[in-house]
């Protein structure tokens, strides 16, 4: 079986959609950085350096520091399939990372993307 396409993108091609989507909603870079992190725990200067390196998104979540215990508390529906439901453990971590981007562009509270109240 050959991989999806995703996987070995650079997450550096996808990462100013991410930005785009969130600042025409009245967001920020600064917010989307913030939910990589948190979800990766990647620093600023760890993230900024996978950037500029052209990281695939596999690798790049194959290394993320400390993936984000709270991240399975992402429930919802993402490119017509549910989040929660996706089997492939690479896929589904590109796929919490959208719907976080997601929930950003669509208003939602820093704390509650960060599944901070939980």
């Amino acid at each position: 079986m050959t991989k999806h396409r995703i996987y070995t993108m650079s997450v550096a091609n996808v990462y100013p959609h991410y930005v785009t989507k969130a600042e025409k909603k009245g967001r920020t870079k600064t917010e989307v950085d913030a939910i990589i992190r948190w979800l990766t725990g990647y620093s600023q200067e760890e993230l900024e350096t996978q950037l500029e390196k052209q990281t695939d998104f596999e690798t790049f979540f194959a290394e993320a520091p400390q993936l984000n215990s709270s991240r399975v508390l992402i429930k919802g529906v993402v490119c017509g399939v549910r989040v929660e439901d996706i089997e492939e453990p690479t896929m589904q971590e590109i796929r919490y990372l959208d719907k976080l981007v997601d929930e950003l562009a669509k208003g939602k509270a820093m704390d509650k993307i960060l599944r901070s109240n939980n």
